[in-house]
């Protein structure tokens, strides 16, 4: 009986190892596919490209802890450089609550995404639209060099109703991709490999 169970396990684990390396290349393309849709929308739609995509690392609160933000250079077809989607994560209410922001040369947000969230469904979930261009938390053409901050604590941005906490982590999001933005070609930051992904 016992070796029937060890068996048993054995072939259960090939066949799922199997799987997730059958499913493992379309997951990733997948994934790609929705990044590069998400760029192209946050950064106002129409025809461009990506020409870089930098990692840095920078301690946005100085507390010790580095955050990773990826941020993906974008020029229009015409080569005129239209900004960036920064990739930015901070702790929700729920958990890790992952954005990208189109931010144009000037630091001023075009558009934003909702990455990955676990926030509570019809609450904090409610971020990817609440703040979007001419809703409740409009944040659309505003620059974080003021820090964008909820009315409850002294700033101009309307919280999302019963989900202050949620409000709070998404702009503090929005806030750190900028300063990654702004900090990009620093000393402040370290800088990964930059790879070029024309698309």
């Amino acid at each position: 009986m016992v070796l029937v169970l060890v068996l048993t396990a054995l072939v259960m684990s090939g066949i799922l190892a199997l799987v997730n390396h059958i499913t493992e290349g379309p997951i990733n393309a997948q994934k790609e596919k929705s990044l590069a849709d998400g760029i192209k929308a946050v950064m106002g739609g129409g025809e461009l490209s990506v020409t870089a995509n930098d990692t840095i690392k920078a301690d946005m609160d100085k507390d010790g802890k580095e955050e990773t933000f990826i941020i993906h250079k974008a020029e229009a077809a015409d080569g005129k450089q239209l900004g960036a989607a920064v990739e930015s994560t901070t702790q929700g209410f729920g958990g890790d609550f992952k954005i990208l922001v189109g931010l144009d040369a000037e630091g001023n947000i075009l558009g934003y995404t909702i990455l990955e969230t676990t926030e509570t469904p019809g609450l904090g979930a409610k971020a990817d639209t609440w703040f979007q261009k001419d809703q409740k938390g409009d944040i659309i053409g505003k620059n974080p060099q003021q820090e964008l901050k909820v009315k409850k604590d002294g700033g101009e941005v309307d919280a999302i109703t019963a989900s202050t906490i949620t409000s709070r982590a998404f702009l503090k999001a929005v806030n750190q991709a900028y300063m990654a933005y702004k900090k990009g070609g620093t000393e402040d930051a370290k800088t990964g490999a930059t790879q070029v992904n024309k698309q």
